[in-house]
């Protein structure tokens, strides 16, 4: 028993070969991927059409698999076409070899100029490349090599799968791939050879047609005829004579006396370096056999005057500096500063704005000549020799922003920007509009680009601090002595416009205002108090407030003291119960006789043949305020306090009676001009609708107008009720003015003031990109360059969209900044080719038009054939500009003195090759032969070979017949 027991204690390892091993997996896998894209089978499309790989579209797929814990990318690459007619394929296709073969054949499309490695090495138009998902991941030992290339080749087994599938094996910078395609009784074999060094007997066309025989290995004497294709590209790096046009600006004119201030208005344009580095010319020769030429080690027959084709591509610097693009990006820079002006100049400026109370700060600054003003406040602090900008450019930069400056007394009318300019109606004069920057004849506008030149060539950022210093103390001294500002559109801030272009137009608002009352102090002494007419100019009191805190203090007023100014007035009735025993209690009866002794005021002129209701006396139109002007930042904090009241009842009713200090201001000046007048007399003038009138039969049965109040005017104790009841008979010119100039010109100056640079680069950054937009349509309309046009457009939408944004993210702001800087690069990359092809120079007009398209082509085009080869136009010139590269690096006389020399001796001795060693050598070698027996199915054979300086590869798809082997 115990020896019958000791087999059934024993334990048995049972090996389940039922269960998937990794490397199955991985296949299914494949195979899964495969299908899901639908790769199965064999679809024909139609023949290739030349130049279609560069020209068409190409899509690519992938998909994540792995192999145990490794993981590979697969990507499907094709190129997008019609689909075609599939009727009958089953029948017809059935012996028809794969499309990927019958591609390997195709002399359409050898050598395109830009598309995937294995497209120009195969000619293929849909393949599948299996990788290493990770950037430093590689297959490097030949067994993994060999068990992907299996996987592959059973997974087109399986699925019948007559897609190429290639595999990557060493490091991705070798661009290695084998690979393999499949169809009804045949195979592809992709095999690839790549070297750092190259063999010499493989150097020329001799040697790479015996590699090519030896591994076809054809049983057939003689072969089949091998079809050549030869590329040489030869290289262009010293353009000697053509030296790079772009001259830089002369900074020493900026601030010449034969230049002026008026460089200062113009952006600088163009590349620093020459933005072509090399040209690439290739000789083509497309259709050769075997035989027709000799390429050996000793001679060869590849002459590239000879090529029957030439084309030609550019290679453009990495990134070329741009003057523009620097200028613009430099004032960007300043966004991104955070010291103050105070900080950067190294002193406290504006220290006498914060004492308390606050007086005008600056009170000494009446000098004739205005450029001079700031000058004077600063040599108190600091000596001449230490200030950032000189002199010179400082006047010369002061009298372009302020022309008027030049004549002793400003002219009335520097103040506004002419409205019958011409341009004013153009799309780019408009574009302030889209910008949301300044007009481009504004002084924001030439401020923007003042700063911009005083970074750039004056100082950098303590140049800037310097000139927005001596900025905002002209704009003080302008206040103080009412002279307009030039530069300026007349009328409230343009809420269109950037933020600091309303505040300036804020403060000639407010200089206007100044203005007209002083000049109606001098007219009207007799309507003034005394002891007002220095309070405007002399003293803020507690106006410097913040406006919300005003605010909360005006909720809960009564109807008399609704106004803006809690100390500004026009006349000496100041004191309440003066006041309401003027005219409150009779106004809340509408109008006795006790207002209607009054004498009327305040009248603008008769309105029609209206006449009051009660007696029958003409309606008079008055004279009244005009409205609070507004920037779009007191329109916020305006909206934030009224949102803050709430939807209450007391909140809704409190929000009216602020926003109707106006009706309220017109209310007295009617009053004034018609007494006697009633609310309804006020309605038919102000807000006709809300005066219904009625045709009705009269007592006589005669037909009679009677009119009546609105149904929202008879709501007991609404707002205008409550207004007409509360307003006194008081003309305009002595009413409490709504618009407090002095309060908000102070503001304006404390806001300018307490500005720092990053703020002010910030405000002034859309007029920069504006200025910027409006040098490359400039530049543009002289080169006249078709993509350049639509990446202006693009630009114009792309900033419209981000600048009329509050705060802009930087990010986007460089994206336009560097759209810009590529169109520069674009239009001087174009200058300096027209100037190297001498299109300017061509005296036949038909010869310049073939230059100026050829140039364009180049351009816009990764490779443009050059009519003619050789002997074209264009062919003649760049063999032109070969030679003469040639000769100077080998110190030999130019052309035309070799021309000169007299025996044939001393040409030939100083004779150079026309053109330089080939920098790249590309074959493509064809044909079509039975493998492996010589009873097979011929198949396409086909080997590209390409030879640099420092890299040799080969390339082969060697087709077999797998039917009985």
């Amino acid at each position: 028993m115990a020896a019958d027991s000791e087999p059934e204690s024993e334990v048995f390892e049972i090996t389940d070969f039922t269960t998937a091993s990794e490397w199955e997996r991985f296949i299914s896998k494949v195979e899964e991927v495969l299908n899901d894209w639908k790769l199965i089978g064999n679809s024909l499309g139609k023949p290739l059409e030349k130049g279609v790989f560069t020209s068409g579209t190409w899509e690519e797929k992938s998909d994540e698999i792995s192999f145990a814990d490794f993981k590979f990318s697969v990507t499907h690459h094709y190129l997008v076409q019609d689909s075609t007619d599939k009727e009958g394929k089953d029948e017809v296709l059935e012996d028809v070899i794969p499309q990927s073969m019958q591609d390997l054949l195709c002399m359409n499309n050898d050598f395109p100029p830009r598309a995937h490695c294995l497209v120009r090495w195969y000619g293929l138009r849909e393949f599948v490349v299996i990788a290493p998902a990770a950037n430093h991941d590689a297959v490097l030992s030949e067994s993994k090599c060999n068990l992907l290339l299996s996987s592959v080749s059973i997974a087109l087994g399986n699925t019948g799968c007559q897609v190429p599938l290639f595999v990557q094996i060493h490091h991705k910078w070798r661009r290695m791939y084998v690979g393999e395609c499949q169809g009804h009784g045949v195979r592809t074999d992709f095999e690839m050879v790549h070297l750092r060094k190259v063999p010499n007997q493989y150097t020329h066309l001799s040697g790479l047609l015996d590699i090519f025989k030896s591994k076809i290995g054809c049983p057939l004497t003689p072969l089949p005829p091998v079809s050549i294709a030869i590329r040489f590209t030869y290289v262009l790096q010293d353009w000697q004579q053509y030296f790079w046009p772009q001259q830089p600006p002369d900074i020493d004119a900026l601030v010449g006396g034969e230049v002026g201030g008026l460089e200062f208005g113009k952006l600088p344009f163009g590349a620093c370096e020459d933005p072509i580095s090399e040209l690439h010319l290739a000789t083509t020769w497309p259709h050769l056999t075997e035989g027709i030429i000799v390429d050996n080690d000793v001679y060869s027959d590849l002459d590239p005057i000879q090529a029957p084709h030439w084309s030609v591509r550019v290679r453009k610097a990495d990134n070329p500096q741009c003057l523009l693009g620097d200028f613009v990006t430099e004032f960007f820079k300043i966004c991104r500063r955070k010291e103050s002006t105070d900080e950067i100049l190294g002193r406290s400026t504006f220290e006498e704005e914060g004492r308390e109370p606050a007086p005008v700060p600056i009170h000494k600054l009446s000098v004739s000549n205005m450029v001079h003003t700031a000058k004077k406040k600063i040599r108190k602090h600091r000596g001449v020799e230490e200030s950032p900008l000189n002199n010179d450019v400082l006047n010369t930069i002061l009298l372009f922003l302020f022309p008027d400056a030049a004549s002793e007394k400003p002219l009335d009318g520097s103040s506004s920007t002419d409205n019958n300019n011409p341009l004013s109606e153009s799309e780019e004069y408009n574009l302030y509009n889209q910008f949301k920057s300044a007009p481009s004849d504004s002084l924001t506008y030439k401020l923007a680009l003042c700063l911009c030149m005083i970074n750039f060539y004056h100082g950098g950022l303590k140049g800037v601090a310097h000139l927005w210093q001596e900025f905002v103390l002209e704009m003080r001294f302008r206040w103080e002595n009412n002279f307009l500002i030039p530069g300026l559109a007349s009328g409230p801030p343009d809420l269109r416009c950037c933020l600091l272009h309303q505040k300036l137009q804020m403060l000639n608002c407010c200089i206007e205002r100044k203005k007209a009352r002083d000049e109606g102090r001098k007219t009207n002494t007799s309507d003034m108090y005394p002891g007002d007419a220095g309070k405007a100019g002399d003293q803020l009191g507690p106006d410097n407030l913040k406006d919300t805190d005003k605010e909360k203090g005006e909720v809960g007023k009564s109807w008399d003291s609704w106004s803006d100014s809690e100390e500004e007035f026009f006349e000496c009735l100041s004191d309440t119960e003066e006041l309401k025993g003027n005219g409150q209690e009779s106004g809340k009866k509408g109008g006795p006789k006790e207002t209607a002794s009054l004498k009327p005021e305040g009248r603008l002129h008769q309105h029609g043949k209206l006449t009051l209701l009660h007696n029958g006396e003409p309606l008079y139109i008055p004279v009244t305020q005009e409205p609070a002007p507004m920037t779009e930042d007191l329109l916020e904090e305006q909206s934030e306090v009224l949102a803050k009241l709430g939807t209450s009842a007391e909140g809704a009713h409190l929000r009216a009676r602020m926003q109707s200090a106006c009706l309220l201001s017109d209310m007295e000046s009617f009053k004034a001009a018609n007494p006697g007048c009633f609310l309804e007399d006020f309605v038919r003038w102000y807000s006709p609708r809300d005066y219904i009138e009625e045709e009705v039969i009269d007592e006589k049965g005669n037909m009679v107008l009677k009119g009546e109040l609105s149904a929202r005017m008879k709501i007991p104790s609404n707002m205008w009720v409550e207004a007409w009841e509360t307003a006194k008979p008081i003309p305009a010119r002595r009413q409490r003015r709504l618009f407090d100039d002095t309060r908000e010109a102070e503001k304006v100056l404390h806001y300018l003031a307490v500005q720092k640079p990053a703020d002010l680069a910030r405000h002034l950054l859309p007029c920069v990109i504006h200025a910027a937009v409006l040098k490359v349509k400039e530049e543009e309309n002289l080169e006249n360059i078709s993509s350049v046009k639509k990446i202006i457009k693009q630009i114009i939408t792309h900033s419209s969209k981000v600048l009329h944004f509050p705060n802009p993210e930087d990010k986007k702001l460089e994206e336009i900044i560097h759209q810009i800087t590529n169109v520069e690069a674009i239009i001087a990359r174009a200058r300096s080719l027209k100037a190297k092809f001498g299109t300017e120079k061509c005296e036949q007009e038909e010869e310049k038009e073939d230059l100026e398209r050829f140039v364009s082509c180049l351009l816009e085009q990764p490779e443009v054939l050059v009519v003619g080869a050789g002997r074209g136009h264009a062919g003649k010139i760049i063999h032109k500009l070969f030679v003469n590269a040639q000769r100077a690096a080998a110190l030999a006389p130019p052309e035309e003195e070799l021309k000169r020399m007299s025996s044939p001796e001393e040409r030939r001795q100083n004779s150079v090759s026309d053109f330089p060693p080939p920098a790249g050598r590309e074959l493509i070698l064809r044909t079509t032969v039975p493998r492996p027996a010589p009873y097979s199915r011929a198949l396409p054979q086909r080997m590209y070979s390409v030879l640099t300086k420092e890299d040799f590869r080969l390339a082969g798809a060697f087709s077999s017949d797998t039917s009985f082997f």
